[in-house]
């Protein structure tokens, strides 16, 4: 499916709302959450009251019917303002969008309307202490209670965000099968699990992290965490396909992140070069400052394209250009947020450090997309032996 170059007039109105939503608060705003050790709650509310938290959710479970389009939309906007909302991309991107596509009738009905108003969030599982990039080597398992037909997980997790505000957690374990010998052993199909936060066993520890965010990040320990056969999402034997159902929009919606930021940088940085005045003159008359601007602005609205190609995709049901897509707009995007923010820094100079103008804090924060949910090199990994046929080097 070829994405069209052009948004629709409708897509163009959405942009617009959600512009002047993210303006009402801004990065003023973001910033005093962080001080405070807050959490965005009031930008939250007011964004699922008007439908844009599950723009992307089934209209028949509370969501506005749309897709990985409009909710990349939503988030790209509201970064723009220099208030975007990270748990945005794991709660209705991830979490949403697996309960609706493999979720029993039981599951999409406890979970999505609450998803798409706000009212309830869930975070996001998968990342361990030494597996990483590498999802074959996830060591949480899950096995069955023979007698009681319950579930019972066991293992860490790492950099979940915004578990202290999540009603639940979707964990990415494995299932545990019998060896001949007798012996546990977990098989490479992941499987998908609600986790509600008051488990029993299901323990967090907050990591002390130098980002400033108001999305915190946890350690989690599922201690014999039992739960019954409904926690199960999905199909246990087709994990591969749910959990890339989920990945996927991570990358799209991570990828949507990295260029909002991106954007209000080069936005403060072009306000910024048209007011400041040296030898009589606006130093954005200046090619040693208007060039990097420029081409900034051009590697911004390429990786843009790739993301949109890459949310049509996936909203058309190409899963696997879906995937190719949406793992080179992730790529793109977080190219081009770094580049944005080191030079919008550079243009303000000493300013470009101050509290004033907002941006010393984003040098930090641009990086996460380089690195979360997958590094550059493993994507690179992913395109050159995907993509381009390459035998592997791992």
């Amino acid at each position: 499916m070829n994405a069209p170059v052009l948004e629709s007039e409708e897509h163009q109105a959405l942009r617009s709302a959600v512009a002047a939503l993210g303006s009402r608060f801004g990065r003023d705003y973001m910033t005093r959450v962080v001080r405070e050790e807050g959490h965005p709650a009031e930008l939250w509310a007011e964004a699922a009251k008007l439908g844009y938290l599950g723009v992307n959710l089934p209209e028949e479970h509370g969501g506005g019917g749309g897709g990985m389009y409009e909710l990349s939309l939503v988030l790209e906007e509201l970064g723009a303002s220099g208030a975007p909302l990270l748990m945005m991309v794991v709660s209705p991107a991830i979490c949403g969008t697996v309960i609706s596509r493999f979720g029993t009738a039981e599951q999409k009905a406890a979970w999505l309307p609450g998803l798409a108003d706000g009212s309830r969030t869930m975070a996001f599982g998968i990342t361990e202490p030494d597996a990483g990039s590498n999802s074959h080597r996830i060591t949480t398992t899950a096995r069955r209670d023979g007698d009681s037909g319950d579930w019972i997980l066991s293992g860490r997790k790492v950099f979940v965000s915004g578990v202290d505000i999540a009603d639940a957690t979707l964990i990415v374990g494995r299932t545990e099968t019998v060896s001949p010998t007798g012996g546990r052993t977990g098989s490479l199909k992941p499987c998908l699990f609600i986790v509600p936060r008051d488990a029993e066993g299901f323990g967090r520890r907050q990591i002390d992290m130098e980002l400033q965010a108001p999305e915190k990040q946890f350690e989690l320990v599922l201690d014999d965490v039992r739960l019954p056969a409904d926690a199960l999402v999905g199909d246990e034997d087709a994990g591969l396909l749910q959990l890339f159902a989920g990945l996927n929009p991570e990358r799209i919606m991570t990828a949507a992140f990295a260029i909002g930021m991106g954007r209000f940088a080069l936005a403060r940085a072009v306000g910024y070069a048209k007011e400041r005045t040296v030898w009589k003159s606006p130093i954005g008359a200046h090619q040693a400052i208007a060039h990097p601007l420029a081409q900034a602005h051009i590697e911004l609205e390429t990786a843009r394209l790739m993301m949109q190609k890459a949310a049509h995709l996936y909203d058309a049901g190409d899963d696997i250009g879906a995937g190719e897509a949406a793992n080179m707009a992730k790529y793109a995007a977080a190219e081009a947020c770094v580049r944005a923010v080191d030079q919008a820094v550079h243009t303000l100079g000493g300013n470009g450090l101050t509290r004033e103008f907002g941006l010393a804090s984003l040098i930090t924060a641009s990086r996460v997309a380089r690195i979360a949910p997958v590094s550059r090199e493993m994507i690179l990994n992913y395109v050159s032996h995907q993509t381009l046929g390459l035998p592997k080097s791992y």
